[in-house]
């Protein structure tokens, strides 16, 4: 479904703004920023600006503990969270799996990077006593959750797999 980002947008000055729309990505085209709400992370939009298409997210969105409720509360689609910290060595190994994951699934699921160090009362609402740790959920609720390294691989599965038992 292809909408018109910022066709429906409130006034931009108001504070509200930033928590309908969070997530600012920028037009490969004109280079103009985009405002996308989280519910429209994994579907195609068009640029506010020039009209040009902006395809889903398919990197992963590093997120503070506000945009991470937003992200999960909203998405339609499964979402894979990433709970690592920068001086873990497997987490940093696992980054370029992450990144896979995020663009191989894209338009059909969204990633998430919290980082441990930052927003640890994330990270405590999930138990994560070791990093890195993956948590996949859907409509807000946990459908899959463990520590350790994996593969890309093993993350689309999951994904995969929880959109399956969504359908």
């Amino acid at each position: 479904m292809v909408r018109s980002i910022l066709s429906f947008a409130p006034n931009p000055n108001r504070r509200l703004w930033r928590f309908l729309l969070p997530v600012i990505r920028p037009c490969s085209h004109c280079g103009k920023q985009n405002r996308v709400p989280a519910k429209f992370l994994a579907s195609s939009g068009r640029c506010g600006f020039c009209k040009y298409l902006l395809p889903p997210v398919a990197e992963p969105l590093a997120v503070d503990d506000q945009l991470f409720d937003e992200i999960v509360q909203n998405s339609p689609v499964p979402v894979l969270v990433d709970f690592w910290a920068g001086w873990c060595r497997p987490c940093v190994a696992a980054a370029p799996e992450v990144a896979r994951t995020a663009a191989n699934m894209a338009g059909r699921a969204v990633v998430l990077k919290v980082d441990t160090e930052k927003y640890p009362q994330v990270a405590g609402r999930f138990q994560v006593s070791s990093i890195p740790n993956f948590v996949v959920l859907l409509g807000g609720r946990t459908v899959t959750q463990q520590a350790g390294l994996v593969d890309h691989n093993q993350m689309e599965r999951w994904l995969k797999s929880a959109a399956a038992v969504s359908a």
